[in-house]
């Protein structure tokens, strides 16, 4: 039986109607989760316990038939990643520099969340300016994996995860402009959605960078459909937001007889023998739920991915961040200040054409593909964890046996914001010898939403990560039943 706080959105919703569960019960076992667990795993840096069990009841009355209807995520308890703006919160955004600052106004992407009945009973940490791989910060500490402690939880969606994954939050937001929603899910076990650019509506400046989303993160596939519902669609704050409105359906129809590329290594990426033996495992069970999945030649060079990114945050969220550390170097922490040097460095000599070129390249191996093949699927990193509150500055890592030397160049997520109108859903592929989890990215044609959804929905029946026995972080303590 799944305990309370690990209970899913969609679940509960069904419950909260039906009169056999209350929204005030789920908060209540959310909460009491969290006053057990997050000592450890640190993932919610400001908690609104007082204001949401208020919001609890109202839900409650709202099922009852008493006040407004119930609206689509009436009475879920959901941590919001820390760097969204959501008004009279503070609005640190894993900062020093803004220690004291609280937001005056909640981005749309907020007040989409907002707006749905949710209930944000916490903020999620995140890394400082969501610059990183992982989740520490000089102003909230280190958030760690609760399946090990030692390993962080990614980044820089970290708090949510990892909040996820410890029962602290049913849903959870996250941001992605190299890999922040898909790494922290795959190192925490859960699901985590990329949309292509322009699904999902957000704040300027950063909505008219193409690199950059924001989406849903959860600990079920239909849980992450349901959550992208609510946030996708057109918003007049955003012209780049797409129209209509893509909605996903509850279900989804199965993979059998869907052609599915497989590539374990990008073709030069380095990656850990447990990633690469997950991914290949994952793919036999595709291929049991009646996939056809072929293991296809394909090359993204690396040196050109890197390149291409460098070239691209060095024009816009790393020149943001060397702005900060001109002003404020000594409140900043060793990896903000590292991201936008290492930024300037891989660039150094490029422009804007050249990394226009450089996407077009990328772009081309990864459409000849695509045409063949309804789906690539492929690991989310190619390291199998990294070590909690480890900056990675000075230093790198080894990777399939190869030294890595800039942590990043272990993680294969960028590729996909390069190619930002694909879709791109990360789910569970497994677990590392470490206790980490391991992932895998599941990438459709470009805004083509419902097949990396139908693709991680057959796998969560024919795989099911959920099993509580089985897929519990160690870090559990018993917190009620359902």
């Amino acid at each position: 039986m799944t305990d309370l706080p690990y209970l899913p959105a969609t679940e509960a919703l069904r419950r909260f109607r039906s009169h056999e569960r209350s929204p005030v019960e789920l908060l209540g076992a959310v909460i009491a989760r969290a006053e057990a667990v997050d000592t450890t795993v640190n993932a919610l840096c400001h908690t609104f316990y007082d204001q949401a069990r208020e919001q609890a009841r109202e839900a409650e009355s709202r099922y009852m038939g008493k006040g407004e209807p119930a609206r689509p995520l009436e009475g879920i308890p959901t941590a919001v990643k820390e760097e969204e703006a959501v008004a009279g919160q503070p609005w640190t955004q894993g900062s020093l520099i803004y220690k004291d600052l609280v937001a005056d106004h909640s981005s749309c992407f907020a007040q989409r969340i907002l707006d749905s009945g949710a209930i944000v009973h916490a903020r999620a940490t995140a890394p400082e300016f969501s610059c990183a791989g992982f989740t520490h910060s000089r102003i909230h500490g280190i958030t760690r994996n609760p399946w090990n402690p030692e390993f962080g939880v990614g980044g820089s969606s970290g708090g949510s995860g990892a909040a996820l994954a410890s029962g602290t939050a049913t849903l959870a937001s996250g941001s992605d402009i190299g890999g922040s929603i898909r790494i922290p899910a795959a190192f925490n076990g859960v699901v985590g959605f990329k949309p292509p650019y322009g699904r999902v509506p957000q704040e300027s400046p950063f909505n008219l960078d193409v690199y950059c989303h924001c989406g849903p993160m959860a600990r079920t596939v239909a849980d992450t459909g349901l959550f992208q519902n609510v946030l996708a669609g057109p918003h007049p704050a955003d012209h780049v937001s797409l129209r209509p409105k893509l909605e996903l359906l509850e279900t989804f129809d199965g993979v059998d007889g869907m052609r599915i590329a497989l590539s374990v290594d990008l073709g030069d990426w380095p990656v850990d023998a447990d990633v690469a033996a997950n991914t290949l495992a994952t793919a036999e069970a595709l291929r049991d739920a009646g996939a056809v999945v072929d293991l296809v030649d394909l090359t993204v060079p690396q040196a050109v991915v890197l390149r291409a990114i460098a070239l691209h945050f060095n024009l816009i969220f790393a020149a943001w961040v060397a702005d900060m550390a001109q002003r404020h170097s000594d409140q900043m922490t060793a990896y903000a200040l590292e991201f936008a040097r290492w930024s300037d460095g891989v660039s150094a000599g490029g422009g804007m054409l050249e990394k226009l070129e450089l996407e077009a390249e990328i772009w081309a191996p990864v459409s000849a593909v695509l045409e063949r093949y309804e789906a690539l699927i492929c690991p989310t990193s190619g390291t199998r964890g990294l070590v909690a509150g480890d900056d990675y500055v000075g230093h790198g890592l080894e990777v399939g046996g190869r030294d890595v030397e800039y942590y990043f160049d272990a993680i294969m997520t960028p590729v996909f914001n390069v190619l930002s109108r694909c879709p791109v859903l990360n789910v569970p592929s497994g677990i590392a010898d470490n206790g980490v989890p391991t992932g895998i990215q599941i990438v459709g044609r470009t805004y083509d939403d419902v097949t990396p959804f139908r693709v991680g929905a057959a796998l969560e029946q024919v795989r099911p990560w959920l099993d509580v026995d089985a897929r519990r972080p160690a870090i559990d303590v018993a917190a009620g039943s359902a």
